[in-house]
């Protein structure tokens, strides 16, 4: 974004080489002076306000929305224009959120699901879906569409190969349709693709060794090929985090952007962070194949709040102020100096995503599940940390809670009654290292109860729970713990949550060991 700015005579101001504005000598006195003094103050102020809504160039953000009681879209587009975020991926091409963006100029990736991507093999269905979720919003004041983001992460070994042979037609047939559509040229298919397609071999663990994983290798050569032939992107999704999640022996500050006293040297190349030693492994990987100077984009990057013991608020503020300040100086890394372009994970936390990888997954949001910001910021990545702007007009249930009744007389069935309210409700906060791994176990069961109340939107039949429960207007949260107070706005997804017993075994089994001890 360029900010015109007021005019002033070049005696009173001049910009310094390093970019900063100086005075030359004092203000004059008199009425000149006064009004000088007035236009300054009107531009520090003016300037202000405009840098209080600035976000790092190409900065962008996810936006999904697997959650129980989502924002209005209205109110998201809002938040995100009111923090000065021109950018968002989605995860789909939902037409609420797309209405939502329509006129506002904010560049938009929309997204075909995996579960899309065999019937994007057909051609006839490609372009149909082209002509629905993207020829539809071409036109004047219509949505900025710039990416098609064809599936997410669909290598990943989790998925026993259930995507390998249909991503690449996939991609091939939604680029087709968008040039035969005539928005080929504005509009780019891409693949966002786990870090892991890529690696350095065991006996030089080393960015310049990088190459594509052996089992893909062939098929990550054609899909470099054919977004290259497009003039599209190589979309890869970095996590700091999980590497510290992953292995005990992670050395943390290797996570973060503020140095450490043993960095890897490859060949005389120094690497402090594991964001940039990944992203460098990708530049070999793709030099290896051939492709060495592709446009890269980082399609998600970010860090936690809770879930883990390394997910909490003052990680997540240390990660994204180096992060940011890194972003806002195009400092770039070793092999790829200058800018890079980068969408945060995520925007808002989600209550109903699969806590298959960790119970963290429900808690990636720079904003909590009701658009309040969870911690100071600068997206423009100057250093002048403060609260974001948060989702403005948002409604909420009766100031009820629903806890553990104290006057309860038979316990015998309260563990099968939390892991029922666990089951239905989002528990992670309650598992080891996380923000209510503290409590008592009374405490736990209120956690529970009240999680599975405000799920069902505080119905009063869903606090029972056998007689172990009953509902108050006393707000319970202590310490870290916050016992929330769901938001009004309640959508579809919250009655498509079904059973789902193995997601939430650890929270389960450690909270009921933990109820009888």
């Amino acid at each position: 974004m360029k900010f015109l700015l007021p005019m002033f005579p070049k005696s009173i101001l001049s910009m310094s080489s390093s970019g900063y504005l100086h005075r030359r000598g004092d203000f004059p006195g008199g009425f000149c002076g006064k009004m000088t003094r007035l236009w300054f103050l009107v531009w520090v102020i003016f300037v202000g306000l405009l840098l209080g809504c600035v976000s790092v160039e190409g900065l962008g953000v996810n936006w999904g929305t697997m959650a129980t009681h989502q924002l209005p879209p209205k109110a998201v587009v809002q938040m995100l224009k009111d923090n000065g975020i021109q950018k968002v991926k989605l995860f789909d091409a939902d037409q609420s959120t797309m209405n939502a963006l329509v006129g506002t100029g904010i560049e938009v990736m929309v997204a075909i699901p995996n579960d899309q991507l065999a019937a994007m093999n057909n051609y006839d269905r490609a372009k149909q879906w082209v002509k629905r979720n993207i020829t539809r919003y071409n036109f004047n004041g219509g949505v900025n569409i710039k990416y098609v983001a064809v599936g997410n992460e669909p290598f990943l070994s989790s998925y026993n190969n259930s995507f390998l042979n249909i991503t690449l037609p996939a991609l091939q047939n939604i680029q087709n349709a968008l040039n035969e559509a005539r928005v080929g040229d504005s509009v780019k298919a891409t693949v966002p693709l786990n870090a892991d397609v890529y690696n350095s071999p065991d006996s030089n663990p080393v960015p310049s060794a990088g190459t594509f994983r052996s089992d893909i290798s062939g098929l990550m050569t054609e899909i470099v090929q054919f977004l290259n032939k497009n003039n599209a992107p190589f979309t890869v999704n970095i996590y700091p985090f999980l590497s510290l999640y992953a292995n005990a022996d992670f050395p943390v500050d290797y996570a973060f952007f503020d140095g450490v006293s043993s960095p890897i040297n490859d060949n005389g190349v120094l690497y402090t962070n594991v964001f940039d030693a990944n992203f460098d492994t990708l530049v070999s990987s793709l030099k290896a194949a051939g492709f060495g100077d592709m446009p890269i984009l980082v399609g998600e990057v970010g860090w936690p709040t809770d879930g883990d013991k390394n997910a909490n608020l003052n990680y997540a503020f240390r990660f994204y102020n180096g992060l940011l300040a890194r972003l806002a100086a195009n400092k770039g890394t070793p092999l790829r100096p200058g800018y890079i372009e980068v969408y945060l994970f995520g925007l808002i936390d989600e209550d109903a995503k699969s806590i298959a990888p960790g119970n963290f997954e429900r808690h990636w949001g720079i904003f909590r599940y009701d658009g309040q910001p969870k911690y100071q910021m600068d997206l423009s990545g100057q250093g002048q940390n403060k609260l974001l702007v948060a989702a403005k007009d948002v409604g909420y249930l009766p100031q009820r809670w629903c806890v553990f009744n104290q006057n309860a007389k038979d316990l015998s069935k309260l563990g099968e009654n939390i892991n029922y309210a666990c089951t239905y409700s989002d528990c992670t906060a309650l598992g080891y290292g996380s923000s209510c791994n503290n409590l008592d176990a009374q405490g736990n069961a209120s956690y529970a109860f009240n999680m599975y109340f405000q799920a069902q939107n505080q119905k009063d039949q869903s606090c029972n729970f056998q007689g172990l429960a009953m509902v108050t207007t006393q707000n319970v949260s202590q310490g870290t713990c916050n016992f929330i107070v769901q938001t009004a706005a309640s959508t579809s997804a919250s009655s498509s949550l079904g059973p789902s017993l193995v997601a939430f075994t650890v929270v389960t089994v450690v909270l009921t060991m933990r109820l009888f001890l």
